[in-house]
């Protein structure tokens, strides 16, 4: 039946305003040669420079032995909020820092030869925080939003549950420990925090880092903050090395410490003098230490136990710290590994890179891509210390987040600057963007989005570009990476639970609950 005239008139008329739907329109690339400054090998142009390199990648991986030994160490690195697109912009970042396009470059730890995905979904969640990653990654057991090392019976912030022996979730940690071999945690966030409290503490809410945070809410339900559990409870005052941040949570509010930040405590407790106390009272040898100096002198001599808090709350980022009196994760690592080397059953040690996430809240990927190199250079450090046949290295994420990294950029492109493309509007966009966030613009009085390329967007604290208006950027549900390193590598290879990763760990070094390489 043939359609009315005017019908047929209004449908062309459709069709003609509407954009081309064609092959062409879904993939709109940018055409012609790379700007001058992509600079892009001419060996890169011939199809037999990238066979010979496949080739030379396959008889590396051929050559490489298996480890299939006991892992007399492990290392599990923690990029906190290193999501895979994370991952892609930081090793382009570090790549053009070398002068380089960036695409190609590899972090350190992209070069181990077993790569798999963890799904990070808490119990009673769709997208995880830090807390519930933590008990799952260290403790081996997936939980509930905002609870550490307590199992899913425990609600968050319920008063009496965490206090519960057998809703404990005991860490890859206190495995260790038990084993005979030493334990330690090295962060750049504050060490009561969600990630490096996995490690130790058992709490129904990773707020309560000191007795301030838990208030008249649980009054007389004895539950203890994360800090006194570190200094007073098993494992946390057993562990030989403990660096990071977060005097404050240690000092009474009547104290200001060596910067000058206030202790928040209520209970007038100073737990840096308490912990200096115990290790006394045990006669073993000890030292605290709040500076990058003090640090490098202690690294000389190490004593027994070690306790390092170089800022009132997180570390300083690194690309604003002041380097006289901040230490580098790297360093940090170093002096971690030495200390527990002298173990000679071997160690577990925990390393976070924990600012990747903070600054990936506020938008600011600056920061963030840095604080993502600075993780690969801790891996680095330690790899050269330790021999791949007895020493585990695993490094992954806890939760990802939601920075993307889109357009059709030339290759070589600013991996920190706006794309070649623009969009439909003609408005340029950031090759970086989030999904939410502190970054988000409103429109221009035409309607238009602003012009982010007039913008100062070099700045290391300029917020990219947001969709949704958020005072703080949320984490994201993807999956997030795992590399491994060591005797049993290859058991990290495919998709599995995040709760996994401890069991596997703990095989390798013949640790903890279950199946062991060495069948105990």
């Amino acid at each position: 039946m043939a359609r009315p005239r005017h019908v047929v008139l209004l449908l062309a008329a459709v069709a003609l305003a509407a954009p081309a739907r064609g092959r062409d329109a879904y993939h709109k690339l940018l055409r012609g040669s790379p700007a001058p400054n992509s600079s892009v090998p001419e060996s890169e142009l011939s199809q037999r420079y990238w066979a010979a390199q496949a080739q030379a990648s396959l008889a590396a991986r051929l050559a490489r032995p298996a480890v299939t030994g006991t892992a007399r160490n492990v290392v599990m690195f923690l990029g906190d909020g290193m999501s895979v697109p994370t991952l892609a912009a930081a090793r382009t970042l570090l790549g053009q820092r070398r002068n380089a396009t960036g695409e190609e470059t590899y972090l350190a730890f992209e070069t181990f030869p077993t790569v798999g995905l963890v799904k990070t979904y808490c119990v009673d969640a769709q997208i995880a925080d830090s807390a519930c990653s933590a008990t799952a990654y260290l403790g081996g057991a997936k939980a509930n939003i905002g609870t550490i090392g307590v199992s899913a019976n425990v609600p968050r912030e319920h008063c009496t549950a965490a206090q519960l022996p057998h809703n404990h979730v005991h860490s890859i940690a206190e495995w260790a420990l038990s084993d005979g071999r030493d334990a330690g945690i090295v962060t750049t966030t504050r060490v009561t925090h969600a990630s490096p409290a996995g490690a130790y503490a058992h709490t129904s809410s990773r707020d309560w880092e000191s007795d301030a945070d838990i208030g008249d809410a649980c009054a007389g339900a004895r539950q203890q903050d994360i800090a006194l559990q570190l200094v007073h409870s098993h494992p946390g005052n057993k562990f030989k090395v403990i660096l990071g941040g977060g005097r404050r949570e240690f000092l009474p509010n009547t104290t200001v410490d060596e910067e000058g930040t206030n202790g928040r405590r209520l209970d007038g407790r100073h737990l840096i003098n308490e912990w200096q106390a115990d290790k006394k009272a045990r006669n073993v040898s000890y030292q605290y230490v709040w500076n990058r100096d003090q640090l490098i002198a202690a690294s000389a001599d190490l004593p027994e136990y070690l306790l390092g808090l170089f800022e009132g709350s997180h570390m300083q980022y690194h690309l604003e710290a002041d380097s006289k009196t901040e230490p580098t994760l790297a360093e940090l690592t170093e002096v971690a590994i030495r200390s527990l080397s002298r173990n000679k059953k071997g160690f577990f040690l925990f390393v976070e890179g924990g600012r990747i996430d903070h600054a990936h809240h506020d938008n600011l990927v600056h920061k963030s891509l840095d604080e993502a190199i600075e993780l690969s250079a801790a891996v680095e450090r330690a790899a050269s210390l330790l021999a791949e046949q007895d020493s585990l290295l695993v490094v992954t994420s806890d939760h990802a987040h939601v920075m993307s990294l889109s357009g059709y950029t030339r290759r070589g492109g600013d991996i920190l600057g706006p794309s070649d493309d623009k969009g439909d509007d003609g408005v340029p966009y950031m090759t970086l963007s989030y999904a939410n966030g502190p970054g988000y613009r409103p429109h221009t009085d035409a309607g238009l989005r602003q012009d982010i390329s007039k913008l100062e967007y070099r700045d290391i604290n300029f917020a990219f570009p947001a969709s949704v208006p958020l005072e703080s950027e949320t984490h994201g549900g993807d999956d997030v990476a795992v590399f491994a390193r060591g005797p049993h590598h290859s058991m990290f290879t495919g998709l599995y639970e995040q709760n996994q990763l401890p069991h596997l760990m703990g095989y390798a070094a013949c640790i903890g609950p279950g199946l062991h390489a060495c069948h105990k």
